[in-house]
């Protein structure tokens, strides 16, 4: 029995497509897609239109990321739509943009997703962990940190959100954050999901990278019009993709309360924080 997870892939078409091609190649017979399909990245109508065919064409559970509730965040009718509050959130707004009618196929998706074979459950998967779309299990994570994420000692629980891969067992259970396909922030550019297997009545795993067109994937931020049109911040996420490292959080804690301030406009924080990272 096998298992493929993907997750984070953050508009990154290019990214998306050389795993299908990998996922497809290894034929598992369960395939989750653990949320952040869009947001964050310069294809997202197209990323959630390759998701949304094989969820209807293959099954695959599509899982509720913290990005997905970012962009809904617009459809709601006090959300801003000028000023400050409106300019931070402009990338996802110039996502929610793009989706158009597609936004339906985000708005009921599941938290979790239960794997179950003949009444046994085999697996618990969701985005970040099972306390909330944000709460992050990393490779630093402790086991005893992990343990009061596991619920019900399930033989495996999958996550992603960190875009920071690893595989541990805990008390029994394997922890599985797959990663980043679209966005990794593990110094390794390449697209990252975790192939599963169960045997011996439990899970054994690893951490699969895949290699993908890069330089398309850039191009794409110009192409789009992302880069052009969804803000300062848009270039962080340009420079995290060519890192393959995080920024915008560590921009966030150095330069938001700023800039909410009016100590400095968005565009001279982003100016400023790219200078003190090169």
């Amino acid at each position: 029995m096998k298992l493929a997870v993907i997750s984070d892939i953050h508009s990154n078409l290019p990214a998306l497509e050389a795993v299908l091609v990998d996922v497809d190649q290894w034929q598992p017979d369960w395939v989750v897609v653990a949320g952040d399909v869009v947001n964050r990245g310069p294809s997202p109508r197209e990323c959630l239109q390759r998701i949304v065919e094989r969820e209807k064409q293959d099954g695959w559970p599509f899982i509720l990321g913290n990005h997905e509730e970012y962009v809904l965040v617009h459809t709601r009718p006090d959300a801003p739509r000028e000023g400050i509050e409106f300019e931070l959130l402009r990338y996802s707004y110039w996502t929610y943009q793009r989706l158009g009618p597609d936004i339906q196929y985000i708005q009921n998706l599941p938290f979790c997703v239960t794997l179950e074979d003949e009444n046994v459950t085999l697996g618990f998967m969701t985005h970040a962990s099972p306390l909330g779309t944000r709460d992050g299990l990393y490779p630093e994570t402790t086991d005893e940190e992990l343990s009061t994420r596991i619920p019900d000692a399930v033989p495996l629980l999958a996550v992603g959100h960190t875009h920071r891969p690893f595989i541990r067992r805990v008390n029994g259970t394997l922890v599985v954050n797959a990663g980043a396909v679209g966005l990794p922030f593990d110094g390794d550019w390449r697209a990252s999901y975790a192939r599963l297997q169960w045997n011996d009545q439990q899970w054994h795993g690893e951490i699969h990278r895949v290699p993908y067109d890069r330089e398309r994937a850039e191009r794409d931020f110009y192409t789009t019009g992302f880069l052009e049109e969804a803000g300062p911040l848009a270039r962080l996420i340009l420079v995290e993709l060519q890192q393959a490292r995080s920024l915008l959080y560590q921009w966030t804690v150095a330069y938001r309360h700023r800039v909410l301030a009016g100590e400095m406009t968005l565009e001279e924080s982003v100016d400023a924080f790219l200078r003190e990272i090169s």
